[in-house]
């Protein structure tokens, strides 16, 4: 499945580590570097660049097993076309944000699409793992089967650490069939009945695979067999008046609002996304809203001060992380309560004590 050769990445790798051996042994940061897509995520990226694109190919693919072990500099685009051809694909529908996205970025910085709250997220489907830490030796975690993963998984902690525990070599990821058939429908819906609605539908058994609610019109993807996915449609047509739109458009909207490219997210004005439990009110915020995940992922465009959006999402347990934009001085991730910083410090310095990777990319003090 792969165009690289093992000799090749066994270089890339030995130069991997050579290099993190003399940064421990001259004390410098190193910032880990991939396709640089997602390099606006978290604070701004600091240190010497330790390039891991050579760490490239698919190790093994067993369709019939619905696993994927794949290094971590591979595009993400040459894992999906992959998957493609065996008429699978990655569950969580990772968002790329440009086409020289790595696997590895999309596990270091744990973002998942509109399929989340149906699928689950990136750990969800993460069964193992191989890291260099800051001694450059080479470790791995989990395996390749979900049996392997109970308990307490080391390699699920790589999901979303923006690198800060060490570099990935490689990862296993369980892979899922592509639905037999996918359509939407979109459908008016006031505010104030908005949460409550798209959670209620989502208990149902239905097949929703992706929400989205916006200035009043919510849009509700269904995906699985093609005749409950036609009995969805014809309900909402007939209960709410949904109107079923063009495939090709619907697929281009629900691409448009992973990858960012949806009008609303564009223009430099803050953006923040709120994780929120699904059913929680509205928050008295000022701003523009869109919602994913049946209310559990919120996105606002406003310049309500950080201080009074953050005490908003806690109010009802959440957090608000400055995604994009606006004044990276107010700190980019919700702040910790101490338990958390505590358990964030102690993997940081078991996994990194001279705090070599991505020093300060998730919290100052990491």
């Amino acid at each position: 499945m792969s165009t690289v050769i093992d000799s090749d990445v066994d270089r890339a790798l030995a130069t991997v580590r050579e290099a993190i051996r003399a940064a421990a042994a001259d004390g410098r940061a190193l910032r880990l570097a991939g396709g640089a897509t997602k390099d606006f995520y978290g604070e701004a990226p600091t240190g010497e660049a330790l390039d891991l694109r050579g760490l490239r190919g698919i190790v093994s693919y067993e369709p019939t097993e619905l696993v994927l072990q794949v290094r971590c500099g591979t595009p993400l685009v040459e894992v999906e076309q992959a998957l493609a051809g065996h008429g699978q694909m990655l569950a969580f529908e990772p968002p790329a944000f440009g086409e020289a996205a790595t696997i590895g970025g999309v596990v270091a910085a744990g973002l998942s699409g509109p399929r989340r709250a149906s699928a689950g997220s990136v750990r969800d489907f993460v069964l193992g793992a191989t890291i260099v830490d800051a001694q450059a030796r080479v470790l791995s975690f989990g395996g390749q089967v979900m049996k392997n993963v109970a308990g307490y998984d080391l390699s699920r902690l790589m999901c979303g650490s923006l690198g800060i525990l060490g570099p990935i070599v490689d990862v296993s990821l369980k892979v899922v069939p592509r639905p037999m058939r996918e359509a939407s429908v979109r459908l008016a819906l006031a505010a104030d009945e908005a949460i409550g609605a798209l959670n209620r539908w989502c208990a149902e058994p239905l097949p929703i695979s992706a929400t989205r609610w916006q200035e009043g019109e919510a849009w509700l993807r269904f995906s699985g067999a093609t005749p409950a996915v036609e009995a969805a449609i014809a309900r909402f047509a007939r209960e709410r008046g949904a109107i079923r739109i063009d495939d090709d458009e619907a697929a281009h909207r629900w691409r448009a609002l992973r990858e960012h490219e949806d009008a609303f997210f564009a223009g430099d004005e803050a953006l923040w996304r709120l994780s929120l439990p699904s059913t929680a009110p509205w928050l008295d915020l000022p701003g523009r809203t869109l919602v994913e995940w049946s209310g559990a992922q919120r996105w606002l465009r406003g310049d309500a001060h950080a201080a009074r959006i953050r005490a908003a999402c806690e109010a009802v347990g959440g957090t608000a992380t400055l995604f994009r934009g606006g004044r990276r001085s107010v700190g980019v991730f919700h702040p910790l309560p101490e338990a958390n910083r505590r358990v964030h410090r102690e993997l940081k310095r078991a996994f990194d004590p001279a705090c070599l990777f991505n020093r300060g990319r998730m919290y100052p003090d990491l």
